[in-house]
């Protein structure tokens, strides 16, 4: 489950539909483009916190469907409806996919046995592999080293998909869990977590960025350090421009561009005025 893993974007219509023919386009661009290794589905880039729960069984089955085995297959399920979770863990299960992941509960102010108990919920219920999804810049959920430890006490959590800016946890993560997965979520920070020794990321702007993302990984992981940095730097120049644009929205534009049918975003998310989808062309035009 080592590499680069694309956090899926999907494709719906006008009416906020999943558009079943825009969704293969984008997965078959991730994979025969983009290149990347797998493919991190119904995650935050696909707006999973916006659709019910049979539109995410939609998607986890048109993923399936397209891709087969030829790429590895993450799936996301958490929720802070654990019988959601569960529900959607057995599923993806079924499905054949390689590895569950769940974001931790957020909204309310779970306890940390709170958190415990519903990652072992969840992957008790089925047989499968859990990968943590930790991103307290969105969640407020902060987990320590030593809580990290604890929920790895249970084998079958086998990593972490670690976005946040906290290098000196990552490094210390790195050090003290050497056969846990470690996966940059920070599409703008790869370079340097890549230096510390991470087995992958997974990333949004990977759906049209995955060539290079690629060449900062396997470069930084050569000790090449200088030429990782400059592919950084255009990187992060790119993201900044989509990043004021509108992220998802222009990475669905950028992919537009380049003939696939990435569709729109679901309210309330908003579209592009006519002068951003412009803007969304010329970084398409520069960048790709």
């Amino acid at each position: 489950m080592k590499g680069l893993f694309t956090a899926l974007i999907v494709s719906y219509d006008k009416d906020g539909e999943i558009n079943e023919k825009g969704l293969r386009e984008i997965i078959r661009y991730n994979v025969d483009v983009c290149k990347v290794d797998g493919l991190y589905v119904n995650g935050s880039t696909g707006e999973n916190f916006m659709i019910s729960t049979e539109e995410k069984k939609q998607i986890f089955r048109i993923v399936k469907d397209e891709v087969k085995d030829q790429v590895e297959l993450i799936a996301q399920v958490g929720s802070i409806n654990l019988k959601e979770s569960i529900e959607l863990a057995k599923y993806a299960t079924d499905l054949g996919y390689g590895a569950l992941s769940a974001v931790t509960p957020f909204y309310y102010k779970f306890d940390f046995e709170e958190i415990k108990h519903y990652y072992n919920e969840i992957i008790n219920s089925v047989d499968n592999k859990m990968i943590i999804y930790s991103i307290p810049f969105l969640t407020g959920v902060n987990i320590s080293l030593e809580q990290f430890a604890e929920l790895f006490e249970n084998e079958k959590i086998i990593g972490v998909k670690f976005t946040a800016g906290d290098f000196y946890l990552l490094e210390r993560m790195r050090k003290t869990f050497p056969d846990k997965l470690l996966y940059a979520g920070f599409d703008e920070m790869l370079l340097s977590a890549a230096v510390l020794g991470v087995d992958g990321a997974i990333g949004s702007t990977f759906n049209v960025n995955g060539q290079r993302a690629r060449e900062i990984y396997e470069l930084a992981n050569k000790g090449e350090i200088a030429k990782a940095r400059e592919i950084q730097h255009e990187t992060n120049d790119f993201i900044t421009e989509l990043l004021n644009n509108g992220l998802y929205q222009t990475l669905k534009e950028i992919l537009k561009e380049k003939g696939v049918d990435a569709g729109y975003c679901r309210q309330p998310m908003k579209e592009l005025s006519e002068e951003k989808v412009d803007t969304a062309k010329r970084i398409a035009a520069t960048y790709f």
